[in-house]
C-alpha cells in the first residue's frame, strides 16, 4: 500500500502545478457562481413574493412578474447545474461502479467526468448561436432581448465545462486522464466514421442510441442528464439530418416551464422546516401518541414522512428532517439500525404521491395533467401503502419490549400538540391553496416560504441566519441537477417522439392482449425498472408524454395512470441493489447500506400489494377528485 501511495504522489507530481493554478481560478469562480446562485433563489422568492401580494392583497397584478422569474429561472437553473457539477451532485448510479476494483473504479470516475465534458464541447458553440438567435426576440412586458435569458445556456455550459476540466486535473494521474480522453475521443471518432451506416439504419437507431448508448453511460458511472444528452446529440448528429441546434432549444423548453419555477422553492421551504424546528414538533407530536405501543416509534416514522411530504416536495429533504430525530431513541429502544434504514426507504417510496411531490409537478408540467388533481389524487394511495409498511411493522415488532417506556400523559400529548399545531397545519394549507384553486404551486411555495419564517422566527424561536447563504446554495444545485435532466431528458423525448416511435409505441400498448389491465401490468413492470436505473423525473419526461395518451386512450383515467406510475417509480427508487434512493437513506441514516437489503423486502413486498391495491381501484386515486 505504501508502494501504490508513493506511485500515486509521483504521478500527481506531474500535474501539481497545472493542478494549483486550476484550482485556484475554479475557487474564486465557484465562489462566485454560489453567490449569484443564492441571490438568484433570494430574487425568484423575492419576486414571486411580491406578484402573490401584489394580486392577492393589493388586487393589482405584476404584469412583469411572471416575465422576471421566468429569466431569472433559467438562469438558477444553469447555475445550479454548475454547482451540482463542481460539487459532484449530479445524479448518477454507481451501484456497478462501486463495486468493481479500485484500479476500475477510478478509470470509471474519469471516464464519467470526460463523457460529461465530450458533452459540453459538443453543445457549447450552439447554445452561443442559440442565444446570439434569441437576440431578435424580444420580451412582451419589458421589451428586453431574450438573448439576456438564453445566454443562461451558454454560461452554464461553459462554467461545466471548466469544472469538469478541474475536475480531471484533480486525479492527478496523467496516465488515467490520459487513457479515459483517449477512450472518448476513439468512441467518438469511430461513431463519426460511421456516420453513413447509421444514417441507413432507421429506426434500428434508436435502439443503437436510446438504449445502447444510454444504457452504456448509466451503468459507466456518467451522470442521467449527461448520458441523455450524449445519446440525443449522438443521435441527432449521425443518424438524421436535424440540426443540433434544435437540441439546445428543446432543453430550454424542458428547464423554462413555469410550473417547475416552484422545484427549487418547495426545496429551499423543506430546508427552511428542518432549521426552524417545525419537523421536529411533529414528530415530537406523533411520538407522543404512540411511543408507548409496540413499534410505535416505527409508526411514527411513518407518519411523520406522510405529513413532511407534504411541505418540501423532496424526498432527501424528507428524510433528513426525520430520520435524525428519530433514529436514537429507536436504537435506545434496541430497534435494529438496518430495518430502520429500510423502513426509511420504504417510506421514501411510499410518499412519492403527496404533494408537492416534485415528481407529480414534472408529471404536470410534461403532459398537461391539472396539478390540482394530482395533488388530490395523491393523498389517499400513499395512505394504502402506508397502511401495508404498517402491517409489517405490527409484525415485526409484535414481541417488542415496552418495560422502560412510559405512556405520555393527556396533558403533555395536549403540550406537544399546541407545539406542533403551526407545523402541521402547514401542509393543509399548501394542499388546500392549491386544490381549491386559490394558488398555484407556485405561489403556494412562496407562502409556505413566508409562514414558515415566521414561524420560526416567532412561535419556534429557531431561526439561524448564517445557515441561510449555504441553504440557498444547496437548493440552487439541487434544483440545477434535477432540471437539468428535465431538460435533455426532454430533448431526448422529443427526438423519439420526432422518430415516429411514439407512434410505434402507441400501436404496440394498445394492441397488447387484456386491453387496459395488460397496459397498467405492463406499465408497472416498467416504470419499476425506470425508477431503479433512472429515477423518477427523467422517466417521467421521457415516457409521460408517449405512455398517458394511450392510457387515456384505453379508458384509464389520468389521474389513476399517474398514482400508478409514481408509485411503482418510487419503489424503483428506493429498491436496492440499484436504486439510488436506499442508498441517500442509507447516508443520511448513517447506516451500512449492506444492513438493510434483507430487512427492504419486506417492506417492498408489502408495498408492491399496495401498489395492486391502487391499481386496480381507480376510486382510491380519483374517488376525491
Amino acid at each position: 500500500m505504501h508502494v501504490a501511495h508513493s506511485v500515486n504522489e509521483r504521478r500527481g507530481d506531474q500535474l501539481a502545478p497545472l493542478t494549483r493554478s486550476a484550482l485556484a481560478v475554479e475557487h474564486v469562480v465557484g465562489q462566485v457562481v454560489e453567490v449569484g446562485a443564492a441571490l438568484l433563489v433570494a430574487a425568484e422568492i423575492c419576486v414571486l413574493a411580491a406578484g402573490v401580494f401584489s394580486r392577492y392583497v393589493m388586487h393589482q397584478p405584476l404584469i412583469w412578474s411572471d416575465e422576471i422569474a421566468s429569466m431569472l429561472f433559467l438562469w438558477l437553473a444553469m447555475l445550479g447545474a454548475a454547482i451540482a457539477f463542481r460539487r459532484g451532485e449530479h445524479m448518477r448510479m454507481t451501484a456497478l461502479v462501486s463495486k468493481s476494483s479500485p484500479g476500475a473504479r477510478a478509470f470509471l470516475d474519469v471516464v464519467a467526468v470526460a463523457g460529461a465534458l465530450a458533452f459540453l464541447a459538443i453543445i457549447m458553440p450552439y447554445s452561443f448561436e442559440y442565444a446570439a438567435g434569441e437576440a431578435m426576440i424580444r420580451t412582451p412586458a419589458l421589451d428586453l432581448q431574450n438573448s439576456w435569458r438564453a445566454s443562461a445556456m451558454f454560461a452554464g455550459f461553459a462554467l461545466m465545462a471548466l469544472f469538469a476540466v478541474t475536475r480531471l486535473l484533480r486525479f492527478g494521474d496523467l496516465r488515467l486522464i490520459g487513457l479515459a480522453l483517449l477512450a472518448v475521443a476513439f468512441v467518438s471518432c469511430a461513431l463519426w466514421l460511421g456516420r453513413p451506416m447509421f444514417q441507413t439504419l432507421g429506426n434500428l437507431n434508436l435502439v443503437i442510441f436510446f438504449v445502447g448508448a444510454v444504457a452504456i453511460c448509466v451503468l459507466a458511472g456518467v451522470p442521467i442528464a449527461f448520458a441523455f444528452g450524449l445519446a440525443t446529440i449522438g443521435y441527432l448528429a449521425l443518424a438524421t439530418r436535424t440540426p443540433v441546434l434544435v437540441m439546445v432549444g428543446r432543453i430550454d423548453e424542458g428547464v423554462s416551464h413555469l410550473i417547475l419555477l416552484s422545484i427549487p422553492l418547495f426545496v429551499f421551504l423543506g430546508q427552511l422546516i428542518e432549521m426552524t424546528g417545525m419537523a421536529r414538533a411533529m414528530v415530537a407530536f406523533l411520538a407522543s401518541l404512540l411511543g408507548h405501543v409496540r413499534g410505535g416509534l416505527h409508526y411514527v416514522l411513518v407518519g411523520a414522512m406522510y405529513l413532511v411530504s407534504g411541505i418540501s416536495g423532496s424526498k432527501a429533504a424528507d428524510m433528513a428532517a426525520v430520520a435524525p430525530v428519530l433514529f436514537p431513541e429507536l436504537k435506545q429502544r434496541g430497534a435494529h439500525e438496518g430495518d430502520l434504514v429500510a423502513l426509511l426507504a420504504a417510506t421514501g417510496a411510499q410518499t412519492e404521491t403527496i404533494p408537492p411531490s416534485i415528481v407529480l409537478l414534472t408529471i404536470g408540467s410534461v403532459t398537461g395533467v391539472s396539478i390540482a388533481a394530482l395533488f388530490t389524487g395523491g393523498m389517499i394511495p400513499a395512505l394504502v401503502l402506508g397502511a401495508m409498511l404498517c402491517t409489517v411493522v405490527w409484525w415485526r415488532c409484535r414481541q417488542e419490549s415496552l418495560a422502560d417506556v412510559e405512556r405520555a400523559t393527556l396533558k403533555q400529548i395536549g403540550n406537544a400538540l399546541l407545539i406542533a399545531l403551526p407545523a402541521v397545519v402547514l401542509p393543509f394549507i399548501i394542499r388546500a391553496a392549491v386544490i381549491e384553486g386559490v394558488a398555484t404551486a407556485t405561489e403556494v411555495s412562496t407562502i409556505g416560504i413566508a409562514y414558515s419564517i415566521v414561524a420560526g422566527l416567532v412561535i419556534y424561536r429557531q431561526f439561524n441566519w448564517k445557515r441561510l447563504g449555504p441553504m440557498l446554495v444547496d437548493t440552487a444545485s439541487l434544483s440545477g441537477s434535477i432540471l437539468l435532466i428535465i431538460g435533455t431528458a426532454t430533448a431526448m423525448a422529443w427526438a423519439l417522439t420526432q422518430s415516429g416511435f411514439s407512434k410505434a409505441l402507441s400501436d404496440a400498448m394498445t394492441g397488447l392482449p387484456g386491453g387496459a389491465a395488460s397496459f397498467m401490468v405492463v406499465s408497472i413492470i416498467a416504470f419499476v425498472i425506470l425508477g431503479s436505473v433512472l429515477e423518477g423525473i427523467p422517466a417521467i419526461v421521457l415516457f409521460g408524454p408517449l405512455l398517458f395518451p394511450i392510457a387515456r386512450a384505453l379508458g384509464i383515467h389520468e389521474v389513476h395512470y399517474a398514482m400508478v406510475v409514481v408509485l411503482s417509480m418510487g419503489i424503483g427508487l428506493f429498491a436496492p441493489p440499484f436504486g439510488v434512493g436506499y442508498y441517500a437513506a442509507s447516508a443520511i441514516g448513517r447506516v451500512n447500506p449492506d444492513a438493510g437489503m434483507r430487512p427492504i423486502l419486506g417492506y417492498i413486498a408489502a408495498m408492491l400489494v399496495g401498489l395492486v391495491i391502487v391499481a386496480s381501484v381507480p376510486w382510491l386515486s380519483i374517488g376525491l377528485i
